[in-house]
């Protein structure tokens, strides 16, 4: 038995969330998987209403879920960093979520801004340490509001915490490797004539302390991983091959802030914010994972039948990976793909169609079915 907790959230989030839900209910009665569904009214529309955010009592009631599925937060009637800290963070936190897993992946049917790129050459995966630096909240103000103020925001890292993050990191780019889950070793692999790669994004040149821990830790790591290749990029260098030769990288690990852009950079790679997905990861299971579509709330469109949801659809292959269930993740993730490859197959506005989040959803339902 597994409770999923859920939040389907604000704008978009409750459309997507229902056709993700609707799969992982199918896919849980076909594996036996013994899944039961908590919902949990958190987002705007409590805070507006009571001045709530995320309850103590609640956040006691999320950790006894097995994972959390979490559409979107945010809505321009609420002040901006009120749902972000006071919910997502506040999760990945209290959670113990120290990975923020991205997988970036052009799937078959789907366009990538760069030129002469296939899905071949943009599948990778950013591993992003989820628990400290700039998020942690060390700093504040001084003078606020007058001319004189001051303001900082100071970078927290851990041997700890850099450590264990960059052990799952290395692990995972193992585990790729034997799985073949790459139709080409990159660039980098290649050259060093080894399956796998990890690659550190940092800037060493200039943050001389908090970057200096991450390098000399991941020179130290490695050699606990001898059939994997390494290397390092500064941050401003890789974005550029991400672009230019996104073939090049298999496994990213990152620090918190540098995560947050280069998987954004990651999404449009990948076809765009649609179909991006994410897992907020306790790998150890002592608390809940937590697994959500990066692509926000979008309240311009809720309502209109456009969003797309393949994002959460994803989500849910990762949250079934995450609870064992690699069978049915798997059938996920070939479903989405047989519907993105099909010339014919509805796609939502994002994606060139005019196919509505109802009917993607259930072309990928009807897929999953079938496998």
């Amino acid at each position: 038995m597994a409770t999923i907790g859920v939040i389907p959230g604000d704008g978009v989030g409750p459309e997507v969330i229902g056709e993700a839900l609707a799969i992982l209910q199918d896919l849980g009665a076909a594996h036996n998987l013994g899944l039961s569904f908590q919902s949990f009214d958190l987002g705007s529309d409590r805070y507006l209403r009571s001045g709530e955010v995320l309850p103590d009592s609640v956040l006691q009631e999320l950790a006894g879920c097995d994972a959390i599925l979490l559409g979107a937060i945010g809505d321009p009637r609420v002040p901006p960093g009120v749902l972000e800290k006071g919910l997502l963070l506040r999760i990945r936190f209290e959670f113990q979520q120290y990975i923020n897993l991205r997988p970036v992946q052009l799937m078959p049917g789907v366009e990538t801004p760069i030129k002469g790129k296939g899905s071949g050459e943009i599948d990778m995966v950013v591993v992003r340490e989820n628990n400290e630096d700039l998020y942690v909240g060390a700093g504040g103000f001084t003078r606020k509001g007058t001319p004189e103020e001051v303001a900082i925001q100071t970078s927290i890292n851990t041997r700890a915490g850099v450590e264990r993050c960059l052990r799952y990191a290395f692990a995972l780019a193992e585990k790729r490797a034997k799985d073949r889950v790459f139709p080409g070793l990159s660039l980098a692999a290649r050259e060093a004539g080894k399956r796998g790669l990890v690659s550190l994004v940092a800037k060493t040149n200039v943050l001389t302390y908090a970057h200096d821990l991450w390098n000399r830790a991941f020179e130290e790591v490695a050699p606990d991983y001898p059939s994997l290749a390494t290397d390092y990029h500064h941050v401003d260098a890789c974005c550029m091959r991400m672009v230019v030769a996104p073939e090049r990288y298999d496994v990213i690990v990152t620090t918190n802030m540098f995560g947050d852009i280069i998987t954004d950079l990651g999404a449009v790679l990948q076809g765009g914010m649609g179909v991006a997905s994410s897992g907020n990861l306790n790998p150890e299971r002592t608390f809940p994972s937590m697994f959500e579509p990066v692509h926000g709330s979008a309240p311009d469109i809720a309502g209109t039948g456009k969003a797309n949801p393949i994002a959460a659809i994803l989500s849910i292959g990762m949250l079934l990976d995450h609870l064992g269930a690699a069978e049915a993740g798997s059938s996920v993730r070939s479903a989405v793909a047989q519907v993105l490859a099909d010339p014919n197959g509805p796609k939502t506005p994002d994606l060139g169609g005019t196919g509505t989040t109802r009917e993607v959803g259930r072309a990928v339902r009807e897929a999953v079915s079938r496998s």
